[in-house]
């Protein structure tokens, strides 16, 4: 037995200690937990100073290395999601229907944990307090695969997780950490059906295709975020430029920050010169098409610029001449995430709203929003950019299947 199968052993057995805890008891260890990384502050900042040292090293975008970094502030904000979770309601045996059958059947259809889920994710260390609190909460054992980058981050996070479990007088293996980096385990784990019940990646689209292709596990696709905002010929500009300034900068290394403006051809000259001088400020380089040229300095936009999730302080920019090319141009470049419209056209909103295919469709606001927390689910596991199963930001209940309890009285079928 290797070293993988004797993890994927251990969390099959925890799977089923977790799903008999009972809310207070779920919530009486992520508490201790949470405590425990504020008290394990400067052991886990330790840690992530070691990661970041090696990201600077390998020369990592700013946008990647932020993703990366840890502070006080963001330990805090960890532990303080950790905590929202404990406020939410178990989805664990909720009841979603009861049929009640001719022949006196009494059929319940009650919700479940998923049981062991795998998580492969890179570079964000935040990630594995938000995956195993979620997990946690809704019944499920998780075994974690983070990234390289992460690792010394993501082993002190775990590290403080176990121990904060085995002092609530709960199993350690609720959590598990594959540390190996060779990308020989990563396949090796992929292919651990008998012992994962479902796989989710979060990180790029290198990764989540290596995984949706390679896994013989169920997968729940975590999509990559090349986002738009279109703005429409009527926007209101007011709303307009502080919407976009938000989601392009506010956190650049994010999947919900925009990557591409879509620009309606009759609102460029009112919209790109304060546009382009906001931007500039933020020191965002645009790439704009020919008629965005004609208006304001920017570097000449290629095809593969508006498919691309720059993940950096870089836009790109499209002029359309109305909603329907707007709405046709994000179906044939987006990934299913989250696009948003500035207007004050109802019609013109609705239809964006029906007619773009994504996750999350925003009418005049932000596409930072797309978030577990700013939802109301609490931390979230991923945006999911499928549609089966589930869709848009996982929280509690998506990390739930459900059964049929079916009692009867002695029937027989005839």
């Amino acid at each position: 037995m290797t070293a993988l199968q004797e993890t994927g052993q251990k969390a099959v057995q925890a799977k089923y200690e977790v799903q008999k805890l009972s809310e207070k008891e779920k919530n009486r260890a992520l508490l201790t937990i949470a405590e425990a990384l504020v008290t394990e502050t400067d052991r886990i900042l330790a840690a992530n100073e070691k990661d970041l040292a090696r990201a600077e090293e390998k020369g990592m975008k700013a946008g990647l290395i932020d993703r990366l970094r840890l502070t006080e502030e963001r330990i805090k904000g960890m532990a303080e999601g950790i905590e929202k979770v404990t406020q939410l309601p178990d989805p664990v045996g909720e009841l979603l229907e009861t049929i009640h059958r001719p022949n006196g059947l009494v059929i319940e259809k009650r919700r479940v944990p998923l049981g062991v889920v795998g998580i492969i994710y890179e570079s964000r260390p935040n990630v594995t307090a938000d995956a195993f609190s979620l997990c946690f909460k809704s019944g499920n054992a998780v075994i974690l695969k983070g990234g390289s980058d992460a690792l010394y981050s993501n082993k002190a996070i775990v590290s403080v997780i176990r121990e904060g479990l085995e002092k609530s007088g709960v199993t350690e293996d609720a959590i598990s950490f594959i540390d190996a980096t060779d990308r020989a385990v990563t396949m090796e784990f992929m292919k651990m059906k008998e012992y994962v019940d479902v796989l989710i990646p979060r990180g790029g689209a290198g990764l989540i295709r290596s995984v949706v292709e390679n896994s013989t596990i169920p997968v729940i696709e975590t999509g990559t975020g090349n986002c738009h905002i279109y703005i429409d010929e009527d926007a209101d500009l007011a709303k307009a430029i502080p919407i976009i300034i938000n989601a392009k900068t506010q956190r650049l290394g994010v999947c919900n920050a925009c990557e591409s403006l879509v620009v309606h051809e009759k609102i460029r000259e009112k919209l790109l010169p304060d546009l382009a001088k906001a931007l500039s400020e933020k020191s965002v380089e645009i790439r704009g098409d020919e008629k965005i040229g004609e208006v304001i300095n920017c570097v000449p936009a290629t095809e593969e610029d508006y498919g691309t999730e720059y993940l950096d302080a870089i836009i790109s920019m499209k002029t359309v001449k109305n909603v329907d090319e707007a709405i046709a141009h994000i179906n044939k470049y987006n990934t299913k995430h989250s696009e948003a419209i500035i207007t004050e056209n109802r019609e013109h909103a609705e239809k964006f709203l029906n007619e773009v295919d994504a996750a999350c469709v925003y009418v005049n606001a932000s596409t930072r929003f797309t978030d577990g927390f700013e939802f109301g689910f609490g931390a979230e596991i991923g945006i999911s950019t499928q549609k089966l199963h589930a869709r848009g930001p996982m929280g509690l209940r998506e990390l739930t299947s459900y059964k049929y309890r079916i009692t009867g009285n002695g029937q027989i079928r005839p």
